[in-house]
C-alpha cells in the first residue's frame, strides 16, 4: 500500500527522571514504580488524525499488543518495552521531523512505519544516518528497498537499515491486472491517481501490466488529495466507455468518487489497492461501494488461526483504527524488532553499538508471525509474497482470491 506507517523504539524522559545506560534506559514501570530494568521504547508514527487515521490507528494499536504481549511475557529478560506514537498527518515533511525525533532520542532502538510510502522517502535516509531499524508494515512502492532503477531490472538496495512486512505495487498491480482481465473479463479500464508516491505508483503499474496483457486503457486522470467534487472526472469516465474504473491511492478520495460515480448512473465497479481496504470506505459510500475490489497484503487476518489471540485482544481492549489491513502486520513487525532486541541486549545491558545490531539481527529474522512467515530479501522486501483480493459483498468486505503473482 500502500503508503504506510511507522512504529518507534523510544522513551520519553525529563531531565534526571532516568539514568540512561548506552542506548536504552533503567525505567520505572508505567504506574511509576521503580522496575530496576532497561527501558526500551517501540514508538509509531503513523497517520494518527486526519487522512488514512483509520489505518494508522490500527498500525498503532498492533504494535501497542505486540508490546504489552512481549512485556507479560517477559520475552526480552532485563527490558520493559514502551511505545511512543508520533502522528505525522499523512505529511512527508512532518514524517521527516518526527524521525529526527525519534533518532535524536537514545533509547530507540528500532521504529515501525510509516503508513505512506512518500513519508517513507523522507525518513529512510534520516534513520539510516543513526543505523536505525525501520519496518514498515504498510509501504508498497517498489524504489523504498529496490532503487529508482527497479523498473529496468537494475535493482539496487538504497538503505539496509530499511525493511517492510508488506508486498511491492509490482506485485500487487500486476495481481489486480491479471484478475480484471481473466477472471472479470473487462478489456477496457479508466485509471485514476491522487498524484502520490503509493497511488501513482500503483496506478502507474496496474495500467503497464493490464496493456500487456491485452488490455485496453481507455483514459486517465488524476485528482488531488482531499478533492470531494469529482463532477467533471465522473462525466469524462462514463463517457470512455470504461468496463471498470481503477483507483491509485487511500480511501478517503475513493470512497467520495465510487458514489459520486455510481450516483451519475455509471454502474461500473471501482478497484483499487490496500490504501482502500478499510471498512471506513464502505460506510462512506454505503450502496455505492457494493461490487468494488481492492487487493491487500497476505490472507484475511481473520482466517488465520495465529492472528485469533490478536483479534479478540483487539477487541475487547478498546483499541483504535482498523485492524484489518495492516494491524496484524504492524503486530509482527513490531515482533521482529523485539526477537532482534532480544539477541542484542543481554540481562538488561545495552552495547554502544545496540542501533546497528539491531539492524543485523533484523536481516536474519525468520518466524511464524501471526499474519504469516515474516523473514526478509536481501532488499529488506518481505519473503511472504501473499495476497488477497476483496469484494464489497452485502456490505463488507469478503474475499473472493488469494494467491501470488510473479511480477516478472
Amino acid at each position: 500500500m500502500r503508503q504506510r506507517s511507522l512504529v518507534i523504539l523510544t522513551s520519553v524522559l525529563t531531565t534526571g527522571a532516568l539514568a540512561l545506560t548506552a542506548c536504552g534506559s533503567r525505567g520505572s514501570d508505567d504506574k511509576g514504580g521503580d522496575k530496576g530494568g532497561t527501558t526500551v521504547v517501540i514508538g509509531v508514527d503513523a497517520p494518527l488524525t486526519g487522512q488514512n487515521s483509520a489505518t494508522g490507528l490500527g498500525i498503532q494499536s498492533g504494535v501497542e499488543i505486540a508490546v504489552k504481549d512481549a512485556n507479560e511475557k517477559k520475552l526480552v529478560p532485563g527490558v520493559t518495552f514502551k511505545v511512543v506514537a508520533l502522528d505525522d498527518k499523512a505529511l512527508p515533511p512532518t514524517g521527516q521531523q518526527n524521525a529526527s525525533q525519534l533518532v535524536a532520542n537514545k533509547d530507540v532502538l528500532g521504529v515501525v512505519g510509516p503508513l505512506n510510502s512518500g513519508v517513507a522517502q523522507t525518513m529512510q535516509k534520516v534513520f539510516a544516518s543513526a543505523n536505525l531499524a525501520e519496518i514498515s508494515p504498510s509501504n508498497t512502492a517498489p524504489e523504498l528497498t529496490q532503487g529508482k532503477n527497479w523498473v529496468s531490472g537494475n535493482k539496487a538496495r538504497p538503505f539496509k537499515t530499511y525493511f517492510r512486512t508488506a508486498i511491492t505495487d509490482e506485485v500487487q498491480g500486476g495481481f489486480a491486472a491479471d484478475y480484471v482481465l481473466k477472471t472479470l473479463k473487462k478489456k477496457k479500464v479508466f485509471v485514476v491517481d491522487d498524484k502520490q508516491t503509493y497511488g501513482a505508483g500503483l496506478a502507474g503499474i496496474f495500467g503497464k501490466k493490464f496493456k500487456e496483457q491485452g488490455g485496453t486503457v481507455v483514459g486517465t486522470d488524476h485528482v488531488n488529495v482531499g478533492d470531494k467534487d469529482f463532477a467533471t472526472l465522473v462525466t469524462k469516465i462514463k463517457n470512455s466507455g470504461a468496463e471498470l474504473l481503477y483507483y491509485g491511492g487511500q480511501y478517503d478520495e475513493s470512497q467520495v468518487l465510487t458514489k459520486q460515480l455510481k450516483d451519475a448512473g455509471a454502474k461500473i465497479p471501482l478497484m483499487g489497492g490496500d490504501g482502500m481496504f478499510t471498512p471506513t470506505y464502505i460506510q462512506t459510500a454505503g450502496k455505492a461501494a457494493e461490487g468494488d475490489l481492492v487487493t491487500s497484503v497476505g490472507v484475511p487476518v481473520d482466517t488465520l488461526p495465529a492472528a485469533k489471540d490478536f483479534i479478540n485482544k483487539y477487541k475487547s481492549g478498546g483499541y483504535k483504527g482498523d485492524y484489518g489491513t495492516y494491524g496484524g502486520y504492524s503486530y509482527d513487525a513490531a515482533t521482529a524488532l523485539i526477537k532482534a532486541v532480544g539477541n542484542v541486549v543481554k540481562d538488561g545491558k545495552v552495547p554502544s553499538d545496540a542501533r546497528q545490531k539491531v539492524v543485523d539481527e533484523v536481516q536474519k529474522i525468520d518466524f511464524e508471525g501471526i499474519a504469516g512467515p515474516v523473514g526478509f530479501d536481501q532488499y529488506g522486501d518481505t519473503k511472504n509474497k501473499q495476497l488477497t483480493l476483496y469484494q464489497v459483498t452485502n456490505g463488507v468486505w469478503k474475499s473472493v482470491k488469494t494467491g501470488t503473482y510473479n511480477a516478472g
